[in-house]
């Protein structure tokens, strides 16, 4: 599933804010539900999630959103509703569903046309299309490998996939390049 997550704020991709965020999705996995990819957008949060039936997906969701929004809001020193809205999911029920959420959700910085700076220390520092803020370094899908310096920040809070549209399927549709922006 596809699930996407409105915040109140514009504070997610703030450093002490991401990494809080990233650190609840991690806690947040357990055998029914799993959070396999992300990416945090300055006021939304972009999941590709499994679960292992409606029950799972609807408590996995419901402690996802409870612990980032204590959290966040602990952090913060505030009180109060962080979510805008409900969480939206789109169930993803054949491959090429779930290789273009797969581009969606890794690649969504390139959907508003902005690169991400990886490597400032370099005499030829460049820009990176892909996200440090997503779960693009522990993704073995690309076409290529993914470039020198590039590091996703914050821990891996990933559960690997266990269905078989997830982990295998979708690679019948070919790799991810690494410039592939998601369509708008």
């Amino acid at each position: 599933m596809h699930v996407t997550l409105r915040a109140e704020s514009r504070s997610l991709r703030h450093r002490f804010v991401s990494k809080t965020v990233l650190r609840a999705l991690h806690d947040s996995n357990s055998a029914h539900f799993r959070v396999v990819h992300y990416s945090l957008q300055d006021n939304h949060v972009h999941l590709i999630i499994e679960a292992a039936g409606t029950a799972a997906l609807l408590s996995g969701m419901r402690g996802l959103m409870v612990r980032v929004a204590r959290r966040v809001n602990r952090l913060l020193f505030r009180r109060g509703r962080f979510w805008a809205d409900r969480w939206h999911g789109r169930a993803l029920t054949g491959p090429r569903q779930v290789r273009n959420a797969l581009v969606y959700v890794l690649q969504n910085r390139l959907k508003h046309g902005r690169m991400s700076h990886f490597n400032a220390r370099a005499p030829n520092s460049a820009y990176s299309p892909l996200d440090p803020l997503s779960s693009a370094q522990w993704f073995h899908g690309f076409a290529t490998s993914l470039p020198v310096g590039f590091r996703s920040i914050g821990p891996p809070c990933l559960a690997p996939a266990k269905t078989w549209l997830l982990s295998v399927g979708w690679l019948r549709h070919g790799r991810i390049r690494i410039e592939e922006a998601p369509k708008s």
